[in-house]
């Protein structure tokens, strides 16, 4: 895996690789947090916008799925939202969330800066419409969507038994050794294929 730090020739697009690599981090962070918690407090009621840890990752998977469809023209469209809680239990969540994010973090690691220009058709409804957008504006949306909504679920972890993880050590060189034992994680994932399990806690 590169480095979330290393230069590279195409600095946008590389800027979005990056950011897609922060997020499969991040939420491999707070998912292992999540996945120590029993079903029952997972889906426990709590105060935030998605009443519950459960709503609320559910959504960013579906919300991820949903641009993600639109970037490879796959014609799901809002389809993706027909159910709105496909995976009631965290582990099963996880393990649609890991594969999302390696799908989008390969679209990303496959762009150079000239594509990003190209349009992408976003299914709006029949209300609304085909809206026309361009994949350099899609992927930094995606990107704080999924970050506005892991702050909440960071903030909702704080009134569990789990500690809510660290999400901001990945950017600079001086966090690396608190980073690169987890990116190696995900880039085993990758290779393998396999599902990763929660931390041992000690």
């Amino acid at each position: 895996m590169i480095p979330s730090d290393q230069p590279r020739v195409n600095p946008l697009s590389s800027h979005l690789a990056a950011m897609a690599r922060n997020s499969a981090w991040s939420n491999l962070r707070l998912y292992r947090a999540c996945l120590t918690l029993t079903d029952e407090a997972f889906a426990e009621r709590r105060v935030s916008f998605f009443p519950s840890l459960q709503l609320t990752l559910n959504h960013i998977l579906l919300v991820d799925r949903y641009y993600f469809d639109a970037l490879i023209g796959g014609g799901a469209g809002l389809t993706i939202f027909d159910n709105e809680l496909p995976y009631p239990r965290a582990a099963d969540l996880w393990d649609a969330q890991a594969r999302s994010d390696q799908q989008l973090l390969a679209f990303c690691e496959s762009l150079a800066d000239d594509d990003l220009p190209h349009e992408v058709q976003i299914d709006r409804g029949p209300s609304v419409g085909v809206q026309r957008e361009q994949i350099g504006n899609v992927l930094p949306h995606v990107f704080v969507h999924q970050i506005h909504h892991r702050g909440q679920v960071h903030a909702m972890l704080s009134g569990t038994d789990a500690a809510p993880p660290q999400l901001d050590e990945f950017f600079l060189a001086a966090d690396a050794p608190l980073r690169d034992s987890e990116l190696g994680d995900l880039n085993a994932m990758r290779e393998q294929r396999t599902t990763l399990r929660p931390a041992r806690l000690p």
